[in-house]
């Protein structure tokens, strides 16, 4: 979480190369502590929540000063965003009308974090001068990770409403 903040300004900034390291370094981290946090079974309810909050935070960072800075479509950022502010409302709703939730992401949801991961890195590099990716990989990459943003994020609202239904009519008189 520490690290979103200067990475978001690095990108407005336009320091794209340190920006990649950033962003390189906190994807490392982050891998490393869920690995220690499996390894040594340092797991908890709330690290399981603020895991993901932390990855989220990062990538809506991300995704809102790319589109800022004219990297891709202002509509992606919107649906990035868009996306977990529904998921997080949603589970907001969930807890004060139904009970606690588990942080438990979907095979799906995963696919879709590590491909807005690779997404944010692949604009990040496209922007430095170390090389700039052919205009259709860009593109093709700006549509996929849309798809997994709606398709996961669809999942999420389908599954949690059929619980919160599920859970309603077995607490029915």
């Amino acid at each position: 979480m520490l690290l979103v903040v200067p990475l978001v300004w690095l990108i407005f900034g336009g320091h794209y190369d340190t920006a990649v390291f950033v962003a390189l370094f906190a994807g490392l981290t982050d891998a490393i502590d869920g690995w220690l946090a499996k390894h040594f079974h340092w797991e908890s309810w709330i690290g399981g929540i603020l895991d993901p909050i932390a990855d989220k935070l990062m990538l809506i960072g991300c995704f809102i000063a790319l589109g800022m800075v004219g990297a891709h479509p202002e509509w992606l950022t919107w649906l990035v965003v868009g996306r977990d502010i529904v998921i997080v409302a949603g589970a907001v709703a969930y807890h004060n009308l139904i009970g606690r939730i588990s942080g438990e992401p979907t095979l799906l949801s995963k696919l879709n974090t590590c491909v807005q991961i690779v997404y944010v890195v692949l604009q990040l590099v496209n922007l430095t001068t170390w090389i700039e990716f052919p205009h259709g990989l860009v593109t093709a990459s700006i549509y996929i990770t849309a798809a997994l943003v709606v398709v996961s994020g669809l999942q999420y609202v389908i599954i949690w409403t059929a619980k919160a239904a599920h859970t309603r009519k077995q607490t029915s008189p």
